[in-house]
């Protein structure tokens, strides 16, 4: 894959973030997280997905979770104070966050949303995410993960 930077990339690198950029094959149409953390030879539990939701007062959450876990919406409403919250449809994905779906990354997004990050990182030294193309993955520590996208963390699969 052409080493091309990413969105994301560029403001890890305007913050002076260290990260690896991890690359996989996209011939298969194989996309899902458990397969992209086989593809980049790396253990599932360090892998994250990133999901876009929103609330019932209109505001838009983005949720970042391992990729083997499946969100509790009910969970991710209490933690950001809301009534509800829902999955935004995939066709509004590009127009919110700049991103495709499966290549979504809570960093260099349109615009900044509130980014919660599950408490399953908590015990995490670094994770791995999307790097904000199909077949590019990030990996950086959960401190300069927290602090780039000012994230917090929270009880939410």
């Amino acid at each position: 894959m052409k080493n091309v930077k990413t969105n994301a990339m560029r403001q890890l690198d305007a913050k002076k973030v260290k990260y690896e950029v991890y690359t996989y094959d996209t011939d298969d149409g194989m996309i899902d997280g458990i397969s992209v953390a086989q593809k980049c030879h790396q253990d599932v539990k360090l892998v994250y997905k990133t999901l876009v939701t929103r609330s019932a007062s209109k505001k838009i959450y983005v949720f970042v979770v391992n990729v083997a876990d499946e969100l509790d919406l009910k969970k991710c409403a209490k933690a950001v104070h809301e009534k509800s919250i829902e999955m935004v449809h995939v066709n509004e994905l590009l127009g919110l966050t700049g991103y495709v779906r499966g290549g979504c990354s809570p960093i260099g997004m349109k615009k900044k949303y509130p980014v919660i990050l599950s408490d399953t990182a908590s015990s995490m030294e670094s994770i791995i995410f999307s790097g904000g193309k199909i077949g590019c993955q990030i990996h950086c520590s959960v401190d300069d993960f927290m602090k780039i996208t000012q994230a917090s963390m929270a009880l939410i699969v």
